[in-house]
This record gives C-alpha cells, sequence and structure tokens, in this order.
C-alpha cells in the first residue's frame, strides 16, 4: 500500500493531517499473481491522483466539515474537471 492522497488543515493555531487514502502502487496493479498472493481482489487498482483528491475533498463536503480552499500541485491545475468542480461546490 502506499499514500497516494492527503488533506491537512491548517488554521493561525497549526495544522495537522486531516485525511488520506491508501492505495495500491502502480507496479502492483497489473500483476494478477500478486494480487492473488496478497488475498486483494482483482478489481483493486490504482486510481488516478485526480480521482483520490475528488474523492477525499466529496467526503469533506459530504461530512460539511468547513473549509475555505483547497491548494494542490501542477497536476491537479490541468486535470479536466478539477478546478471547475470545486468551484461549483464553492471551493476555491
Amino acid at each position: 500500500m502506499c499514500q497516494a492522497g492527503v488533506l491537512r488543515c491548517a488554521t493561525g493555531c497549526g495544522r495537522t493531517r486531516f485525511d488520506c487514502t491508501l492505495c495500491l502502487p502502480d507496479s502492483w496493479t497489473g500483476d494478477r499473481e500478486r494480487h492473488r498472493q496478497a488475498g486483494i481482489g482483482i478489481a483493486v487498482g490504482f486510481p488516478a491522483k485526480v480521482a483520490v483528491a475528488k474523492a477525499l475533498v466529496r467526503r469533506v463536503i459530504q461530512e460539511k466539515i468547513p473549509f475555505r480552499w483547497v491548494s494542490a500541485d501542477v497536476v491537479y491545475g490541468f486535470a479536466e474537471g478539477w478546478r471547475s468542480g470545486l468551484g461549483r461546490a464553492g471551493v476555491f
């Protein structure tokens, strides 16, 4: 397993890790024998970084946890629907 996405919370009082998702490394997803030996279903794959980020932010929105903005590296800025989806959710 690898940590594929992290949400952090920062305020004037400090910062902390808020949520994360564990995923199989990309090197595992095409190796059916490795899946079988580890007892992991074949359907478990490696999600794209943006898919992980969208799921993490979606969970925070659904839980009605207040936040004002999201920052991310360049990969997200060019991902189709990432910024527009945040804007539609009222997140900047």
